[in-house]
């Protein structure tokens, strides 16, 4: 197994938008490789409180490590951030009163690590599950699941062009033969997409939608901001990176939501409408300076937005 590897993205940026101050709790929801956690810890120590999460147990060994120095004030659990509700209850605390943080991304290891199955550049099973005791995983979707149910996949969350297509291929030949591998199944989508005019790789949305399928990253993402939200103390800021326009588009929406003023129909003549909980900190997302892309070309893609709870 190689070594958990991942460059923090929007370092700078994140720790200034989460606002770290002494005395108060802080969670990263997804510790990775502990790069933005160190940040924090090391403005909140030794006051502060940081509880650590994350579903990928090589996440959890390598965050642990990282933060040894910092461990008087850290808690690192295994779990995926919809566990967070639940955890803070069974460590007594009512509320996050300083921030807490979200990072989309895909670290680095589980792209290059040989039997994780995230990339089509890699040889392995076709797994891509972030938490390994997950029930399905991509060799599941891929050798089992109807045709429509594929091409909802590929069209919804990878926002694929010929999902159609690839889905129909993907049956076609599941019934001759099992499909087992990334290689199989890149070679596979290589041979339906048309030849030209492909400015990244034909199987890297494809991909896509099946990580976020397999680890129902969308639906759990929605899920659990609209708890952790009620879970913030006033002035406390919720900090969110994406890594693709479905996530993005999720995020906004919550904030915007979370933010409205009112909700009544146009018709209505008396608001009923609480007071917004949440008040939106970045108008625009903040996105990498050309420097850090040109470090970490993964970063490209990533879009960072934060709130205050005003409630």
């Amino acid at each position: 197994m190689n070594k958990f590897t991942h460059k923090t993205v929007l370092l700078n940026e994140t720790i200034e938008l989460l606002n770290c101050r002494q005395g108060l709790l802080y969670v990263d929801a997804t510790a990775g490789g502990g790069g933005h956690s160190l940040e924090i810890a090391r403005r909140i120590h030794p006051d502060g409180r940081l509880i650590m999460t994350d579903a990928d147990p090589a996440a959890v060994e390598a965050s642990s490590a990282r933060l040894e120095e910092f461990k008087d004030i850290t808690t690192i659990i295994r779990s995926n951030y919809s566990g967070i509700p639940e955890i803070l209850k069974e460590l007594n605390i009512e509320s996050i009163d300083g921030g807490i943080l979200f990072d989309l991304g895909v670290s680095y290891y589980q792209l290059t690590s040989g039997e994780r199955g995230f990339s089509f550049r890699q040889e392995s099973e076709l797994d891509m599950r972030m938490n390994p005791d997950n029930p399905v995983c991509a060799y599941d979707i891929v050798n089992t699941w109807p045709e429509e149910e594929l091409y909802r996949i590929f069209k919804e969350f990878g926002e694929e062009r010929y999902s159609g297509r690839i889905a129909k291929k993907i049956v076609e030949t599941r019934r001759k033969q099992k499909i087992t591998t990334t290689k199989e199944l890149a070679g596979l989508i290589l041979k339906t997409m048309p030849g030209k005019g492909q400015k990244i790789h034909p199987a890297t949305r494809v991909f896509q939608g099946l990580r976020i399928a397999v680890n129902r990253e969308l639906e759990i993402l929605e899920e659990t901001l609209n708890k952790v939200v009620h879970l913030l103390a006033k002035n406390a800021r919720i900090v969110v990176i994406s890594f693709h326009s479905l996530e993005d588009r999720l995020v906004k929406n919550t904030f915007k939501r979370f933010s409205a003023r009112c909700l009544c129909p146009p018709e209505k003549l008396i608001c009923e409408c609480k007071p917004p909980v949440l008040k939106i900190i970045t108008k625009k997302p903040v996105t990498p300076s050309a420097g850090e892309v040109k470090e970490n070309p993964s970063a490209r893609s990533a879009k960072l937005r934060a709130a205050e709870k005003t409630v």
